[in-house]
């Protein structure tokens, strides 16, 4: 399931440690097998016409351009088959998550921001640096060699596309990492009422100097409305950030998130933050 979301603002959001996709928590403490025992994905079989197209036609499982193959986390039933109109080419069905890697950038009160799905050779040393920050760290338990930090985003990038690992880029600059998921089918859809295609989001900001003032807010609002704005089946945006991470819950609701209720998971109390379409507008 989803790792912990360590904390918009004041720096990170606790992802899946050193696993392949939804599984890693970063708050857990036990042995690495334990975690990755702990950390897959829901027991849902893919339909073989699903698993071929996404072996032989979307090797980047961000439906990205240029951009490496995409990571693992949840994702939901067969890609909807490409209508009458829709043009020729591998791209003609979606992946699970709706090309993260098309959706361009977002205006935002701090500047024009945009995901970029990672490229290991070329964002490791960047993302592993953030791992290594003592405030990262704790969450993401992705500290130590670049390996780690590179097992975690290739176990995403080889999977089908139900996690788009991404550096975010503000005024072309990369400060923080992301992970869109697919809730409705990672782990954490075992401790809630989830709906299909919810969309969750984990959220890492690299530099210290980002963090605590407001930054965190306003880029997951933006990265909210991307969700909402191309994945038109999504209805809502979910995240788990720790009960107790204050600031954390805080740049969810500041982000126009709604706490929605307590929920026990593997390796913490969580916050369920919702951020749902029909009040998008409203809050």
């Amino acid at each position: 399931m989803p790792p912990t979301d360590a904390s918009a603002d004041p720096g990170a959001v606790p992802v899946h440690p050193g696993c392949s996709g939804p599984s890693g928590h970063p708050g857990r403490t036990g042995p690495a097998e334990d975690i990755r025992d702990c950390e897959d994905t829901l027991d849902l079989r893919l339909p073989d016409e699903l698993l071929a197209l996404v072996a032989g036609t979307v090797p980047d499982a961000c439906g990205a351009d240029e951009r490496a193959p995409g990571r693992t986390h949840d994702r939901s039933g067969p890609l909807d088959p490409p209508g009458p109109s829709s043009p020729p080419g591998p791209l003609d069905a979606r992946d699970l998550l709706d090309q993260v890697g098309t959706w361009g950038p977002a205006k935002t009160p701090v500047g024009l921001f945009h995901l970029l799905p990672v490229h290991v050779e070329r964002d490791l040393p960047v993302i592993s640096g953030w791992m290594n920050d003592p405030g990262v760290a704790a969450f993401w338990q992705l500290a130590g060699s670049g390996a780690r930090t590179e097992d975690h985003l290739r176990a995403q990038l080889a999977g089908d596309g139900r996690s788009v690992p991404c550096l975010g880029m503000l005024d072309g600059t990369p400060m923080s990492y992301w992970e869109i998921y697919r809730a409705d089918l990672d782990p954490l859809a075992r401790h809630y009422p989830a709906r299909p295609h919810d969309t969750g989001v984990h959220l890492l900001v690299g530099d210290v100097a980002d963090r605590g003032r407001g930054l965190g807010s306003a880029l997951l609002r933006a990265v909210a409305d991307l969700v909402l704005d191309h994945r038109p089946a999504c209805a809502r945006v979910v995240a788990e950030p720790d009960l107790h991470n204050t600031p954390s819950v805080a740049a969810f609701l500041n982000a126009g998130f709604r706490y929605a209720s307590e929920v026990d998971l593997p390796a913490k109390r969580a916050a369920l933050m919702i951020r749902d379409r029909s009040l998008r507008h409203l809050m």
